[in-house]
């Protein structure tokens, strides 16, 4: 069962209902985000993301490989390097 409902004005506007405000903590002034989640509509306040959130946007095909200490010092070395090569 929905929380509350709200009504599409012709100018494509609606008001969130005092309820939802009071569970949110908005008010005026207060960005929402609309997100899509399937076949579903998610809204929540601007800032309010979560840890998944997070790892799917940077790692969309899943967690990277497990590099080495080495590695991961090989890799700082090149970076420096061309970072400040001289042309």
């Amino acid at each position: 069962m929905a929380l509350a409902q709200s009504r599409l004005t012709a100018q494509g506007q609606i008001s969130v209902p005092a309820e939802i405000r009071r569970r949110l903590g908005i008010g005026p002034g207060a960005v929402l985000e609309w997100d899509q989640d399937g076949d579903r509509i998610v809204v929540r306040k601007a800032g309010k993301i979560t840890s998944d959130d997070m790892h799917r946007a940077l790692f969309p095909k899943g967690p990277p490989k497990r590099k080495t200490l080495g590695e991961l010092k090989e890799g700082i070395k090149r970076h420096i390097r061309g970072r400040h090569a001289r042309g």
